[in-house]
């Protein structure tokens, strides 16, 4: 991102700022009428698209408050950021020296090795059962002792969920409302209230889900927020050193996607441009992501509402050509280009 966009870029208020004219802009009308209409047909909730801080197009209802699913990760990770900045976290405390450990069968000494920092970039080596997993995590999960801590990268609930446990041992207090006093009031969240997380899971393991419901709108806020480097409105909220470091990979994924501190890079495409490459996105079961392209300074917002437990959601196919039909809108085409063909795999769902 040039200093030319970041100029240009806007803060919403107590309501965001729809840009009123995006063809004079260089927006193709066409393609965005198409990504709605893709959205509609696909049965989104709500779409929100924003370039310099300015909403492009939106579709469905911005304002409901729904469940984020995997996307809580990218969440917490900022108030780990926070923290560790301050001096409250330090991301080499052992499982071990933090008194962490988990219902029967309880966790081995070489698991309590384990740092946070492992556990941030879920690279634990700890297969111990996890609440809020899909079947498809729960068989994707090596066995127990086959890796050690920091060794092999695995998408695991287990990290995410004991991430949550260590963060409110360690500063006392719930993550909801921390969540709440250090980034929702600081960015003029305009739906999200403490009240609206929960709490899920028992049977598997002591260390919770804590589950996040926000409104499209907001977790568009949380989107400007890391484009922005971690400032909003010239007030550093995230340190910009922690925005980089959680938003780069440091794993490389069976997806073709990197993964940093519980945030994907990239994006998995048969032709994937510079953008493309260098942008990142929080995402969660169903169909929820927000998604930057810090070189286009581009904000891409999905959402489902589920009906019921069973609801599996948008597909991540639908999605993907929803956002291509975005990329395509993009002034003079700028989020597509001749690149490389890469033949990726099908997303993971993430919960």
């Amino acid at each position: 991102m040039g200093k030319e966009a970041a100029a240009q870029r806007a803060f919403p208020g107590e309501q965001w700022e729809t840009l009123e004219a995006p063809a004079a802009a260089g927006w193709s009308a066409e393609k965005l009428a198409e990504a709605r209409g893709a959205a509609r047909g696909a049965g989104s909730t709500a779409m929100m698209v924003i370039h310099h801080g300015r909403i492009v197009t939106s579709y469905g209802a911005p304002e409901r408050v729904s469940i984020v699913a995997s996307v809580r990760k990218s969440l917490l990770s900022a108030l780990y950021g926070i923290h560790v900045a301050a001096g409250t976290i330090d991301l080499s405390m052992t499982l071990e020296a933090l008194g962490i450990d988990d219902n029967a069968p309880r966790l081995t000494a070489d698991e309590k090795r384990a740092t946070i920092g492992d556990l941030l970039r879920s690279r634990s080596g700890i297969y111990h059962p996890a609440n809020a997993s899909t079947d498809w995590e729960h068989s994707q999960i090596p066995p127990r002792g086959s890796h050690r801590p920091g060794a092999y990268w695995c998408y695991n609930n287990w990290d995410f969920n004991a991430l949550g446990t260590i963060f409110e041992q360690i500063v006392d207090r719930s993550l909801f409302v921390e969540f709440q006093e250090r980034i929702a009031d600081e960015i003029g969240m305009q739906d999200f209230r403490p009240e609206d997380g929960r709490y899920m899971g028992q049977y598997y393991s002591k260390h919770l889900a804590y589950h996040f419901n926000m409104s499209t709108r907001d977790l568009a806020r949380f989107g400007l927020l890391f484009l922005n480097g971690g400032s909003w409105n010239g007030k550093q909220i995230v340190p910009s050193v922690w925005v980089a470091e959680s938003t780069r990979a440091h794993s490389a994924t069976p997806t073709g996607m990197g993964y940093g501190y519980m945030w994907w890079v990239g994006l998995t495409k048969l032709v994937r441009t510079s953008a493309e490459e260098h942008s990142y996105s929080a995402r969660g079961y169903r169909g929820q992501i927000v998604h930057n392209f810090p070189d286009l300074d581009l904000i891409f917002v999905h959402r489902y509402a589920p009906t019921s437990d069973s609801d599996t959601g948008v597909p991540e196919r639908k999605i993907m050509q929803i956002l291509d039909l975005v990329l395509e809108a993009y002034p003079a085409s700028g989020g597509r280009s001749n690149g490389t063909v890469e033949h990726g795999r099908p997303l993971t769902r993430t919960q």
